[in-house]
Formats: C-alpha cells, sequence, structure tokens
C-alpha cells in the first residue's frame, strides 16, 4: 500500500514502514506494511496514522500522536533520523505511535489578587496555591475557590499538602517572606460556593530570614524548610506538645466565643551547610532530603545525623530540584539559566548532567518530576512558558504558553493536568494530557 503526498514539494523516496502501538482499540491500526515518503516528520506520521484510523471507523476524530523507533521519539524527519541513527531503510521499518503528550483543553483561569508565586497538584482532590497577597487558596477546580488561608504578614513562598489522603480532613503547610511557616487543617470535602476563611492551627518560627520552600515526609509526620538564611530547619506537623517542640498556646476571642488554639513551635534540628538561599527541599526518602541553592550546588542530607552526604555544583544559582526517573534515581534541576539539568548519582563523574534540555529561554522557576511516569517532566520559566519533556528526545514534546507573563511555580494534577501560576496573577490548569 502507498500513500500518496499531500503537499506540492518535491519527490523524496519512499521507504517501508509499519505501524505499532501498545494503545488499545480504537487506537490500532492495520499491521501491513505501507510505503510513506522519506521526508516525512512527526506531523505528516500523525496525518497518516489518522487517516488509517479513519479507515477502520468513519467517525473517528483526529488526534495528535509521537512516534519511537527503537525506543527514541522521532524530532526530525525520517530521512534524517535514520541517517543520524545509521538505520537501514532497505528493510521494513516499524514505527511505534503513541497519544501525544499535550494538553487537549485549558480550564478557565483561576485569578488571584497578586503574583501567584506556589502551587501542589499532589492532591487529585483539590489544588493548592500561594499567593503574594499573603494568603493561601483551596481550589476544588478551575475558579472554584473553597477555602483561603489568612495570618501570614508576607507573600507566601512556597505551599506544600502534608496528608489529603483521609477522609474529610486535610494539612498543608505554607511558607512566607515573614520568615514563618503555618500548618492548616480543612475539610476537603467541603463544597461551599462562598471560600470558608480559616486560621492555622500551628505557626512555625525559627528562621531569620524568609522560608523560601517546604518539603514534606512521605509520613505526614514532619516537614523541612529552606530559607534566605542558608539553613534548613525540620520541624514536626502535629498540634500537641508530645515532643516538646511547642512552645505556646494563643487563643483569642471573636464574638466572646474562644476560638481554636493556635500553637507555636521550634525546630527539631538544623541542616548547615549552603552559603546561600536554600530556593528549594524535597524530601523523597525516609530518611534522606535534597535541597538546591542559589550558591550553585545540591546537596543530599542525612535526616537522622545532619550531614551532608553529596553534593553537586551545577555552576548556576538554582531555583528549584525534584527528585524522578527509574527508581526515584535521577535529579532535576534548573535555575539561573534556560537549561533544565538532570544528575544520575549512580554513574561516575556525577558533576556532569546526563541530560540538558535548554529550549527555554529564561531562568527556570520550577521542575517536577510526573508522579508515575519515569520518563516525564515538566519546567516552568520566566520567558512565559512551561514545557513538558521526555527522556527519549532533547526536545519539549509540549509547549504550555496560555501565561502572559512570568511562570512563577508549576505541578502535575491528577496525573493529565498541569497546574501553573505567575505573575499575570492566574492559576492555569492543562488539562487531559495522555503519559505513557
Amino acid at each position: 500500500m502507498e500513500i500518496e503526498r499531500e503537499t506540492n514539494e518535491g519527490n523524496s523516496r519512499r521507504i517501508q514502514v509499519r505501524f505499532i502501538t501498545k494503545l488499545k482499540a480504537p487506537y490500532k491500526v492495520p499491521t501491513t506494511a505501507i510505503a510513506i515518503p522519506s521526508d516525512l516528520s512527526r506531523l505528516g506520521l500523525s496525518s497518516i496514522v489518522n487517516k488509517l484510523l479513519q479507515a477502520v471507523d468513519s467517525e473517528w476524530k483526529t488526534e495528535p500522536f509521537d512516534f519511537l523507533i527503537d525506543g527514541e521519539l522521532v524530532r526530525m524527519s525520517l530521512e534524517q533520523f535514520l541517517l543520524v541513527k545509521g538505520i537501514s531503510a532497505e528493510k521494513i521499518l516499524e514505527i511505534e505511535y503513541i497519544r501525544a503528550v499535550a494538553p487537549r483543553k485549558e480550564e478557565e483561569p483561576s485569578p488571584h489578587d497578586d503574583w501567584v508565586s506556589a502551587v501542589d497538584g499532589s492532591s487529585p482532590r483539590f489544588i493548592l496555591t500561594g499567593c503574594y497577597d499573603s494568603l493561601g487558596r483551596i481550589w476544588k477546580q478551575a475558579g472554584w475557590c473553597t477555602h483561603i488561608l489568612e495570618g501570614h504578614s508576607g507573600a507566601i513562598s512556597s505551599v506544600r499538602i502534608i496528608n489529603s489522603e483521609g477522609a474529610g480532613s486535610a494539612t498543608v503547610a505554607t511558607a512566607s517572606k515573614d520568615r514563618t511557616l503555618r500548618l492548616w487543617k480543612f475539610d476537603a470535602e467541603d463544597s461551599t460556593d462562598h471560600p470558608a476563611r480559616i486560621r492555622a492551627f500551628k505557626i512555625l518560627r525559627g528562621h531569620n530570614a524568609s522560608v523560601h520552600s517546604i518539603a514534606a515526609k512521605t509520613s505526614g509526620d514532619m516537614i523541612c524548610s529552606g530559607s534566605w538564611d542558608c539553613t534548613i530547619n525540620l520541624w514536626r506537623t502535629n498540634d500537641t506538645d508530645t515532643n516538646g517542640d511547642t512552645v505556646s498556646i494563643k487563643k483569642r476571642k471573636v464574638n466572646n466565643k474562644i476560638e481554636e488554639s493556635q500553637s507555636e513551635g521550634e525546630a527539631m534540628s538544623t541542616l548547615v551547610g549552603h552559603t546561600q538561599c536554600v530556593s528549594s527541599v524535597v524530601w523523597p526518602q525516609h530518611d534522606t532530603i535534597y535541597s538546591a541553592s542559589w550558591d550553585h550546588s545540591v546537596r543530599k542530607w542525612d535526616v537522622e545525623t545532619g550531614k551532608d552526604l553529596s553534593d553537586i555544583f551545577s555552576g548556576k544559582a538554582l531555583n528549584c530540584i525534584d527528585i524522578g526517573g527509574e527508581g526515584l534515581a535521577l535529579i532535576a534541576a534548573g535555575g539561573s539559566d534556560p537549561v533544565l539539568r538532570i544528575w544520575d548519582p549512580r554513574k561516575p563523574g556525577t558533576s556532569a548532567p546526563v541530560f540538558q534540555f535548554s529550549s527555554h529561554s529564561s531562568w527556570i522557576s520550577a521542575c517536577k518530576w510526573h508522579n508515575t511516569s519515569p520518563l516525564h517532566l515538566l519546567s516552568s520559566s520566566y520567558d512565559g512558558k512551561v514545557m513538558l519533556w521526555d527522556l527519549r528526545t532533547a526536545w519539549p514534546v509540549s509547549i504550555i504558553d496560555t501565561h502572559k507573563d512570568k511562570v512563577l511555580c508549576a505541578d502535575w494534577w491528577k496525573g493529565d493536568c498541569v497546574v501553573s501560576g505567575g505573575v499575570d496573577t492566574q492559576l492555569r490548569i492543562s488539562s487531559d494530557i495522555s503519559i505513557h
């Protein structure tokens, strides 16, 4: 079978290919070999697969596909790809197709009163945002805010969902330029049309400068924070004085009624070693914390001993870090240049990144691995874009450019959505993204 060209470009040689897929029906095409022009790239290949699917199902609706040859994504013409990889075109070429990793829907923006500086999408039940207006917000979906977190006296710089799996109650943390962290509890099932305003149940004091980042232990009983004072503090999240870290209890009268108590906590321990702002922290394993700093270093810490186990120096001031990939072994970080770097500490010569993605045109503000795919991660940048990456190609598999100014934060949500916020004061939700 031959596929005719739809363009008026010069003739190119034809090669025999067979399209294969791991997708289920209705995404399967016949596996017979066909002859196609060798100068086709991803869009032309996608057009062919859609035509083959339409031949099987007349009601098929066109959608974008990506293509793999020998496990690597094709991001150039077939002719160029075969030449670069040294693959013979004399035999039938098997091309695997997958659904393109790209948003198929953009939700209505969720407005804030100032820059959206932080977002956490780790709970499928809600989105947590932090804003320069000093308020945290809980969003049930696009445009639907159920709770407003009041109490900080400075811009919120980081937010983290600590526990949201139990029925009803959820616990979250916020960090601020006012040098404090605050812990909050609310009913995640609350579906009121008018947002409830709530106060923190615990205020954590101990940093001597703005608190820049938070990470939670997977068990939820502890969090850590990175600050402009160059330190990392460890805190308990419980609201009882079982370990001596609660130093005072505050109560206040509202309409002659005593409100719920608000405790203040001190840090359990402090990790010292960075020489500039600790811009990002992650707590991927029970006994290990990773941090990134404006001192150009990524550090791995032993929680029990407080010792710095290893350092990676990137040569750039860093804004963000995340741990992911196969076996949670890869370190992704970005900062004061347009390059997203990924290291594999298991390899000798760890200071050299194993991947470098350089399609952004300004500083990188956030990076986040997908929670179920070891191949996919996202990055956001001051260039106003969020980019989705697949380790099988050096080019972004999708670019989200719905923001009108710098993007300050981004995360995955529900596995198939990207949530992001920035200087345009909007929370954006890009949905229906197919991750394989």
